[in-house]
């Protein structure tokens, strides 16, 4: 085989549609927020919780600055899964429901096209 030739299978990929590109763009924005532990740990605290936290209380759990805490919150605030709204000097957050929504649709992105013949095994 020549440096130039490929095998036959190579060049045969399934089709899948494209993601809209505004979509995309926002599920990556939500699983890279999700890629910190720690961020991770505030999104599933935050969630399990009946009703807005303070984030006095969350920094209470952590063994971590106010201000880092802060950071981490924003992340998540900017990424859509997490809503705010101040009272006094305290802000408190909750889950953002449409950004819950788009993060459970994520695994049907990626398994609706896997090939069922990678399924199977």
């Amino acid at each position: 085989m020549s440096r130039r030739s490929r095998p036959p299978a190579c060049c045969q990929l399934r089709a899948t549609r494209p993601l809209p590109g505004a979509k995309g763009r926002r599920i990556a924005t939500m699983l890279k927020a999700l890629g910190d532990p720690t961020r991770l740990e505030i999104m599933r605290m935050v969630a399990a919780q009946s009703g807005p936290v303070c984030a006095c209380d969350i920094v209470n759990r952590f063994e971590l600055s106010q201000p880092t805490i802060s950071h981490h919150l924003r992340i998540l605030r900017d990424a859509g899964l997490l809503t705010s709204r101040r009272s006094g000097l305290w802000r408190f957050y909750e889950p953002d429901r449409e950004g819950l929504k788009q993060i459970a649709e994520f695994p049907s992105l990626i398994i609706d096209h896997v090939n069922p013949e990678f399924r199977g095994r």
